[in-house]
């Protein structure tokens, strides 16, 4: 028998090397001023932005420019909302990774509101966001987390009391995403490390997820499909056309899930780690991955032999290994290994070279979430996963 299980809408995907080129004529199908929110580095400084912005100028569209630099705070969120609400405005354009679509989102949604977006970040403000919004097109630039097909946009503020918190609604989804592979052959390697093990992440959480569905599952296994193939190839040659494609599909297959199905523990920890502490979000993911994951096994042997995330477990170690006719634990066994060679592969650091310090970790592991979790951890399991890779 089926579980029962409800699936959100996504975006009008476009899906295509050299798509940013219709660009403009998407924007015109809303008017001639936008709002185009971008990183400093990568893309500002590529032919396709100087191509971009010839276009805009044929095509009469102007823009109001907004840089987001590292993770979007709701400074940034009020400031530029402030700046901009008595301006024409038609729609929302953003062009970066997930922190640049994540801003495009929120001040798509916050335009013309009055207070802080703060006032609706879940656990930090009282009101529930009433789903109205510019409309927003989505461009990434690096594959990762998926923001191009997903309700939400993260929200940082980053200290002792930090928090890294989620602004949502069903209407806050892109209404346009076009996937470029090409843009991300810019991508830095550090940056192709850190966001293509976010994505791995995102895809094994939601397929290992509780609230996983036979839609997702099969989304997550093509996206996985994709990291198998692409991952190490975009790493170490990032000119390979063909593996940057397939991790820019993974990207996008990783932000359906997760929206369908939810995250596990790694993603809480980013959670807590990332209100706390300046570490980009991808490398918390893929630092904590093989420990995490080497944690649920062990628990879901002790708690529940029977379990079906194990069942899971040992196809995702079928699926990476390459093999066939080996038991299931080995299989399990396997995977976590897999983990822990690509950790080092992708040269991750530990997060030790970000500030963290083994007596910080109780204080970290008291605000970690683990709901959609394939099994219950204790506090004493959640040091253990951090404490290996501080």
């Amino acid at each position: 028998m089926v579980k029962p299980f409800q699936f959100a809408r996504f975006p009008d995907i476009y899906f295509k090397n050299g798509k940013l080129s219709d660009l403009s004529g998407f924007i015109k199908k809303y008017g001639n001023t936008i709002i185009l929110v971008t990183g400093k580095k990568s893309f500002i400084q590529s032919d396709q932005a100087i191509n971009l912005f010839d276009s805009f100028k044929k095509s009469g569209i102007k823009y109001h420019h907004i840089i987001v630099i590292g993770e979007p705070s709701p400074e940034l969120i009020d400031e530029s909302v402030l700046k901009l609400n008595d301006q024409p405005i038609q729609l929302v354009v953003g062009i970066g990774g997930g922190s640049v679509i994540d801003a495009g989102k929120a001040i798509s949604a916050m335009m013309f509101k009055t207070g802080s977006v703060k006032d609706y970040l879940e656990g930090v403000g009282t009101k529930e966001h009433p789903g109205t919004k510019l409309p927003f097109i989505a461009v990434p630039t690096t594959s990762g987390t998926g923001s191009e097909a997903t309700k939400n946009a993260v929200i940082s503020h980053i200290g002792i009391n930090g928090f890294k918190k989620s602004l949502r609604h069903d209407n806050l989804v892109p209404d346009i995403a076009i996937i470029d592979p090409e843009l991300t052959l810019n991508c830095p390697k550090d940056i192709t490390a850190a966001s293509g093990m976010d994505c791995f992440t995102q895809l094994t959480e939601a397929y290992l997820s509780d609230k996983s569905s036979p839609f997702t599952d099969a989304l997550a296994l093509e996206g996985l499909k994709a990291v198998k193939s692409s991952l190490v190839k975009s790493f170490t040659d990032g000119h390979d056309i063909t593996a940057r494609a397939g991790m820019s599909f993974a990207a996008l297959t990783s932000g359906i899930c997760l929206a369908n199905a939810g995250l596990g523990v790694v993603h809480g920890f980013a959670s807590s780690i990332g209100g706390m502490y300046s570490v980009p979000h991808g490398l918390v993911c893929g630092t904590l991955m093989s420990s995490a994951n080497e944690i649920n096994v062990r628990e879901l042997r002790k708690k529940d032999p029977a379990a079906v995330a194990l069942k899971k477990y040992s196809l995702l170690g079928k699926l990476f290994l390459d093999e066939e006719g080996k038991s299931d634990d080995y299989f399990i066994d396997g995977f976590i290994q897999y983990l822990k060679k690509l950790t080092f592969e992708l040269q991750l650091p530990g997060l030790k070279d970000f500030g963290l310090r083994e007596k910080d970790s109780e204080l970290i592991c008291s605000i970690t979430e683990n709901k959609n979790n394939p099994v219950k951890l204790t506090m004493e399991n959640l040091m253990e996963i951090l404490i290996k890779r501080i």
